[in-house]
Parts: structure tokens; sequence; C-alpha cells
């Protein structure tokens, strides 16, 4: 039996809706995608509330007409501007003559992280084990019946600012649409695209969109720490657009051309100009004014990870995502060098939409699937880790 679900993402420059088909445990195919541009938002807030349903509509109408079914229900992804990361570490000793970790003990434990959270400002829509650990034995994400005296976890939360749950849901509301469900956009990424054995070792994964930059670290199942930096792709075709003086879409035109690196040439640049007369420009006048600010971006991204209190090791890996930046030729190098390490590109998981552009949906679609269709088909050891821990 097939189920159809549909996912929402809101980026920071466009709208998108996606329609998944899934067979239990078989690959999900999508049979229909709607997109629709719009103002995004900044520092918590919309930045022109007043078209925003308009935007959805169309995301929503199109992602309808390509995959000929009729929307009634949808699950939200919370973009990491709406949201915030916690991480808890919690421990109990373990009891009995026999003392070893059951279903009991990691039931309390994350009752306990729970407590030493506290009270919290929005909703938690998010929680996963980063990590488990006996006594002072290996990290695990399978502690269930290992003998210790006492068992240790890091807890990470993902909370939702009420204001977006509370708007988004009005928002669809009104088009009779009803939403069934909200999920971290930032964690549904990186747990699609990020492989287990790398996220064991902590890995990077740097999202630039056109209005802000995202610094996630994830290990094990879990979203250890996520930062919003508020420059993106539109600030360097903001940048261009001024020190050229050109229209904006020119200088979006020659951000996206730009390939970073000594191999790129000399190649000249040419666009419409606020006259709507055709300039050229040279390499060289463009990277004076395009490098800077990416560089910014990715000190800024540097600092971040630094600043983050997370331990990375030689084998920790970094990625580079986002339709800002990551779709230019030589940007992961370009990075890689002010990281100080290896940049990767991130796996691609479809063929129909395998553009940076889009894993952020693509995330939030998988994460729905996940949840809403698998869990309580699955049986075993991770699927009662899912119940527990999941969003």
């Amino acid at each position: 039996m097939k189920n159809t679900v549909t996912a929402i993402d809101f980026g920071t420059s466009k709208i998108v809706a996606l329609v998944g088909e899934t067979s239990g445990r078989q690959r999900c195919d999508i049979v229909g995608a709607g997109f629709a541009g719009y103002a995004g938002f900044a520092d918590g807030q919309w930045n022109d509330p007043g078209v925003l349903n308009e935007a959805i509509a169309k995301a929503v109408h199109e992602a309808e007409e390509q995959g000929r079914v009729r929307i009634r229900e949808v699950s939200v992804g919370v973009p990491g501007e709406f949201s915030r990361v916690y991480t808890v570490e919690t421990r109990l000793d373990l009891q009995g003559a026999d003392p070893h970790v059951t279903e009991r003990n990691i039931e309390d434990l994350f009752r306990g992280a729970v407590d030493e959270l506290g009270p919290v400002r929005g909703v938690i829509i998010h929680r996963s084990p980063a990590w488990f650990m006996v006594d002072e034995g290996k990290k695990t994400l399978e502690p269930m019946g290992m003998r210790g005296s006492s068992l240790r976890a890091l807890v990470s939360f993902v909370v939702a600012d009420q204001f977006f749950l509370d708007d988004v849901s009005e928002r669809f509301r009104a088009m009779n649409i009803v939403v069934n469900s909200f999920f971290s956009a930032p964690v549904g990424q990186a747990m699609l695209f990020i492989p287990d054995e790398e996220r064991d070792h902590t890995a990077i994964l740097v999202d630039v969109g056109y209005l802000n930059t995202e610094v996630m670290a994830v290990e094990g199942d879990a979203l250890v720490f996520h930062q919003v930096i508020p420059m993106g792709g539109g600030n360097i075709s903001a940048d261009l657009a001024y020190g050229l003086d050109i229209p904006l879409d020119s200088a979006e035109n020659i951000k996206k051309a730009y390939v970073f690196g000594v191999s790129a040439g000399e190649e000249g640049f040419t666009e419409p100009d606020r006259d709507g007369i055709n300039k050229t420009f040279t390499r060289k006048e463009v990277s004076e004014v395009l490098e800077p600010r990416v560089e910014e971006i990715a000190e800024a991204v540097r600092d971040a990870i630094k600043g983050s209190g997370v331990r990375l090791g030689s084998w920790s890996v970094a990625y580079l995502t986002g339709g800002g930046l990551a779709i230019n030729r030589g940007a992961r190098e370009f990075f890689s060098t002010v990281l100080d390490r290896p940049v990767r590109e991130l796996p691609r998981k479809t063929g129909k939409m395998s553009s940076p552009i889009y894993t952020s949906a693509l995330g939030v679609l998988d994460v729905t699937i996940d949840t809403l269709v698998n869990k309580n088909a699955s049986r075993g050891l991770k699927a009662f880790f899912s119940n527990l821990f999941g969003g």
C-alpha cells in the first residue's frame, strides 16, 4: 500500500512543497514539487508577511498539479531561524544483582534529561541522543543489554518558536489544509545526507542560503550545535550590485557564474547595467568585490565552529550545501582554506533534485516519511530509540 505525504520547506528566498509516495521501507518517489519565491525571513520574523499566503498557495498548487493530488494535510519544516538547539548530558546508576541497560533505564535517563533541560520558551519538536556511555566505555547508540554500574547520555533538543508554529498553522488553516506535524529542517537535512559513520566522529554541515548561513554540528543521531549567521548569497549579490553599479538581477547572474580558484581563467562577465546596456566586467573587477564577502562568511563559519565547544577530530568531515554558494565551482575549496579542513559536497540522494538548493526540502520530506509512515511499521532496537527520542 502506498502512502502519500506532503512536506513544506521554508527557505530564505523560496518555499518548496514536495509530494512523496512511499511503500513501507521502499524508497520514496517524489511525484509532485512546487516552488515559490518570496522575501524570506530575518531576526525571527517574516520580511513581507502580507504576501506570504500567496507564495504558500503557489507552491502548494504547483505540487498538486504535478502530483495530481489534492493536498489536505502537510508536514512543515521549521527553519533554523525559528528554532534553538539545546544539549543535556545526564546520568543514572544501574541497579540490581546483574546491572545492565534496560528499556526502563533509557526511559528514566530520557526523563532525567527533560528535567535537567527545564522550562524552555517554545515547543520541543525533536529530541535525540548523540551518544550513550556505560561506565567510562566507548560512546554508542546501542547500549541495550550492556553491563556496568552507570549509564550516561548526551541528549539534544530542538525547540521551535511558538510564533512560527502558530502563524504557519493559521496560514494553512485559511487554505483548508491541516498541519499535522512540525519537524526540524536542519535535523532532517543532516540525518538524510550525512552518513552514520561520519556522524559518529562528529560532522559539520554549513548551509549557505540567500539571506543567512546555518552552521551545524552533528553527532550520532543528534544536532549538537546550531548557529545562524545573518549573511548569505544575497549579501554577495548585493555587494556586486553596489560595487559594479548594476541591477541586482545582473549581480545574481554574475555570482552564480563565478568560479573560484586560479584555474578559473580570466573570462569576463557581461550583464545589463542600470540603463539596460550590456557591460563587460573583468574577473579581477568581480573578484575584488565578491571574494571579500565570501571570505567574511567563511570566517564567520570558522569562528562559530571554534566557539561552539564541539570537539572535532581529524576524522571529522565538513560539508557545504545551500543555494547561496555551494552551486559555485571552487566554493568548497575556498571554504576549506579558511576552515583549515576538507569541505565536501553532500551525497546525492535523488536524480530529480540533486542540487544543493533542495537539500533542506528533501530532509524535511525524509524525516516526515520516517516518522509518520515507517516508525509505526518498524521493529527492533532502532525503532525503540526512534519512538523514544524522535520528534
